[in-house]
């Protein structure tokens, strides 16, 4: 399984249709899910270290189609970390406050503080997706948010904020089972929403602005394009890519300010 074969390269044109959304890295299932343990384990260990060092912060953004599968990663992948040093971040409709100010405003109060990991369950992305495709802004506008964006993320990278962004690859039939699968269980209800099916319409919509979105891939901050059509593998896959972050971050324990071979504890 090689994680570069996923990412997308900074200046590369992004047709969604030429990504698998079954993908499974050339592993069963049995095999990813025995490999799965072991990069939670490392997870943790990593972060254990990046939250004792306090010098550096992950950004984890998480951007799919309705289903898609962001809160089961946040379960399965997230939850690996220890929730002291975590910060989850949801951003559905602005509310009148933050509609009062810039796009970015209250994507910019959630960025994680040195030592922490922060995830966007959706994020700065939604304002050139939603917006755009309903006509809440134009082509034109669009463009202009998307170089903010970029200067955005360049300003947390220079600032010692790694970021990382995933887009849940999923195909529509798979969508389309997970939410008839939702709309058969009465307690999944809760997670059903019919507007979702007006979403759902404008398929081709989307994948043309998320296309649009996924050209910010850069070297500092790439974007990631994750078969999602199997759960198992998607989880295995963004550990993995986590995995190698955090080692290239290399975060250290910070050195002792005592002798510790001088202490008794009595």
């Amino acid at each position: 399984m090689n994680p570069d074969r996923y990412r997308v390269a900074p200046g590369q044109a992004v047709h969604l249709k030429d990504w698998a959304t079954d993908d499974n890295g050339g592993l069963s299932k049995e095999e990813g899910q025995a490999r799965l343990p072991g990069l939670l384990t490392r997870l943790a260990d990593l972060q254990e270290r990046l939250y004792a060092e306090g010098q550096q912060a992950l950004l984890m953004v998480l951007q799919a189609r309705d289903a898609g599968g962001k809160d089961g990663t946040v379960k399965k992948v997230v939850g690996a970390f220890n929730p002291n040093g975590v910060q989850v971040s949801n951003f559905k409709v602005p509310t009148e406050e933050e509609r009062a100010h810039d796009f970015l405003w209250r994507i910019h109060a959630r960025a994680p503080r040195h030592g922490m990991v922060g995830v966007f369950n959706r994020s700065q992305y939604e304002d050139v997706l939603v917006t755009r495709i309903h006509g809440l802004i134009d082509d034109q506008e669009a463009e202009r948010r998307l170089q903010h964006i970029r200067a955005f993320e360049s300003l947390l990278t220079d600032s010692g904020t790694r970021i990382v962004k995933f887009y849940l690859h999923i195909s529509p039939e798979e969508q389309k089972a997970r939410l008839q699968a939702r709309l058969d269980n009465p307690s999944k209800h809760w997670k059903f929403n019919p507007g979702d099916l007006e979403e759902r319409a404008r398929w081709d919509d989307y994948t043309q602005a998320y296309e649009a979105a996924l050209t910010t891939s850069t070297a500092a901050s790439p974007w990631y394009v994750i078969p999602a059509d199997r759960k198992w593998f998607r989880n295995l896959l963004i550990s993995q890519i986590l995995v190698d972050t955090l080692e290239d971050m290399n975060p250290q324990y910070p050195a002792p300010t005592f002798d510790a071979a001088s202490i008794t504890i009595q």
